[in-house]
């Protein structure tokens, strides 16, 4: 199931909030939670639910362990437990998401003629691996404390608003909201307003987005012109912004609505000066999970900088996808960033902000275009298109950015922080009562008009994915 399916709009997600503020005991509040959210995984993936509850049950009680061996001298059992939990999560992950190119790469490298499992990747496991290790690295290193109830402890690896696309929220963020959480008025209508928002860039912009991008980068490459290539792969630059962070939006918004409060996981990436700074704009729940959990503990900035960096930037690309394009992804931007970081950082900082933007929308272009070709045969015949080696009329893709101007140039508009510019002057606006309904009123209209823009959207659509559903 997705967000932006007429079902869970107009039955799911009413239903759930319904049923939610119908009881008033935080316990039935946490079981309706994780009854919809076990429908909501199981509705696209009716096996892999059981895969989804034996993992948090194990690593429940491995929390547990640690929790009762850190009474110990040097903390032996504390340590064999957290061991064991990494290394069962991990493996699950390796086994669900890399043994078919695991066994593409032997089969390649040695002449051989394997033939893997064949496992489907349940939706969802990079997510929720990361989740998992991150709360129990945290029990380990004291700063939160094992969650005594599996209920409670369940809801967190499954809650459905961000259980498969993020953000990948940590238990320490939340860990007080789940135990306890207050829900107040205000917080359901920010909620719902960030929810409504959400849609629409997913479903009237990111789907839109991505079918032109697959017009001009799916098709025929030896009839692509240069400004063809750069058209498709600016087309999936705004696609894949507009549907990744339309999903944290949603999911974000619908945390409110229940009294959870998860991290912002976009600030603006395309206004980024730098690559460094691309990086702590985009997918930021990510980027930090690497940070604290990997780059840092082998010394960071400290110690062996240039391993580490690349050592991170390996699985950053790894966990994106079992393909070599996302380990080239991954290369390139870790060779970025140790560019910037040895050489070219300070003198960006010394030019006009024009200078580093265009430094950071160029290298992001390219970057995309390796991440969205998986067939290296693609990707080695469009880049050198993309660089100017097809320089010539095309008649076709002037009508096409001419029937789509209008969206085209407020797509861009508002990958710029316009909103929270506009909401800043609401807010200083609405100094008194009667003018805070006023805002009230004009949130409400421009909310129902975007939801039922997006439900006109929805019935007449077929294409309405969410990219990061597979990774």
């Amino acid at each position: 199931m997705v967000f932006s399916n007429l079902f869970f709009l107009y039955i799911f997600l009413p239903a759930n909030i319904i049923l939610y503020f119908s009881v008033r005991s935080p316990q039935a509040r946490n079981s309706i939670m994780v009854a919809f959210s076990l429908f909501f995984y199981a509705w696209g993936e009716p096996v892999w639910v059981f895969l989804l509850i034996a993992t948090a049950l194990v690593n429940w009680l491995l929390a547990l362990q640690i929790k009762a061996g850190q009474q110990q001298p040097d903390q032996p059992r504390a340590r064999a437990a957290l061991i064991a939990a990494v290394v069962l999560d991990l493996s699950l992950l390796v086994l669900f998401k890399y043994t078919g190119f695991l066994y593409e790469n032997v089969n390649a490298l040695f002449g051989t003629s394997f033939t893997g499992p064949g496992l489907v990747l349940p939706i969802g496991i990079s997510f929720y691996t990361f989740q998992i290790i991150s709360y129990m690295a945290d029990v380990y290193r004291r700063e939160v404390e094992a969650q005594p109830s599996f209920l409670r402890f369940l809801m967190y690896v499954t809650m459905y608003h961000q259980l498969v696309a993020g953000p990948i929220v940590r238990y320490q963020w939340i860990a007080q909201e789940m135990d306890s959480r207050r829900t107040d008025p205000a917080e359901v209508w920010g909620g719902l307003c960030r929810f409504c928002v959400g849609l629409c860039k997913k479903v009237v912009v990111a789907n839109a987005a991505g079918r032109l991008a697959g017009q001009y980068l799916d098709g025929d490459l030896s009839r692509l012109t240069t400004a063809g290539a750069l058209f498709g792969i600016l087309m999936f630059t705004l696609q894949i912004y507009y549907d990744f962070s339309a999903y944290s939006d949603m999911a974000i918004g619908m945390g409110r609505v229940f009294g959870f409060h998860y991290m912002e996981n976009f600030n603006y990436p395309y206004i980024a000066r730098s690559v460094t700074d691309f990086w702590r704009r985009w997918h930021i729940s990510l980027s930090s999970f690497f940070r604290d959990y990997v780059y840092i503990p082998l010394g960071g900035k400290y110690r062996h900088q240039l391993r580490n960096i690349c050592l991170v930037w390996l699985l950053t690309g790894l966990w994106h996808g079992a393909s070599w394009n996302f380990v080239l992804w991954g290369a390139w931007y870790g060779a970025l960033l140790v560019l910037e970081k040895r050489l070219l950082l300070p003198r960006l900082q010394r030019l006009p902000a024009i200078v580093g933007w265009l430094w950071s929308t160029l290298t992001v272009v390219i970057g995309w275009s390796i991440f969205y070709f998986v067939d290296f045969g693609r990707l080695t015949a469009f880049l050198p298109i993309l660089l100017g080696g097809r320089i010539a009329p095309d008649p076709g893709l002037w009508v096409t950015v001419q029937n789509n101007l209008f969206w085209l140039l407020l797509s861009a508009a508002f990958c710029a922080p316009i909103l929270p510019r506009l909401g800043a002057l609401a807010r200083r606006y609405a100094d008194r009562e009667a003018k805070q309904a006023a805002v009230v009123c004009l949130q409400a209209v421009v909310c129902l008009l975007l939801v039922m823009v997006s439900t006109a959207y929805l019935v007449g659509q077929s294409y309405n994915p969410f990219l990061y559903f597979r990774f």
